[in-house]
């Protein structure tokens, strides 16, 4: 999806996405590491959200991080990415969704490089790329 939509119904979007990636960004799921479409992906454009097409990160934010998912510095814009406590692997995370459909992306931690310290781990399942609308 290219540019933001509709929010399909959960018997749509499941039958759109597929089981693993409906599982992903309804059910909180992980990829495994080093398997998803985006985790060694250099094209310039914007990860958009795999749910309703809502522009998350630009290329330009994205950094190689060797941890086998897409890792991005900031979002695209301010209230692009909302943020949840997450301490179900007996850790805490924060978690990241799109602020739009609530789609689960993956999760925020503050090891990153610059500018901000911060790196947003995102599974690819969760993002669709549009090269069309540039990077920062």
């Amino acid at each position: 999806m290219s540019t933001t939509g509709k929010i399909p119904d959960e018997a749509e979007l499941r039958q759109r996405l597929g089981d693993e990636r409906y599982h992903i960004v309804r059910e909180e799921g992980t990829e495994r590491a080093f398997t998803g479409k985006y985790w060694d992906h250099h094209g310039a454009g914007m990860y958009r959200c795999a749910v309703c097409g809502e522009p998350l990160f630009q290329s330009g934010a994205k950094f190689e991080s060797g941890t086998g998912w897409p890792s991005f510095t900031e979002p695209a814009s301010a209230g692009a990415v909302g943020t949840k406590s997450d301490d179900r692997l007996a850790m805490q995370r924060t978690e990241v969704h799109c602020e739009r459909c609530g789609a689960h992306l993956g999760h925020v931690f503050p090891d990153g490089p610059g500018p901000t310290g911060l790196r947003y781990c995102v599974n690819s399942a969760s993002l669709d790329f549009d090269p069309q609308t540039g990077s920062k």
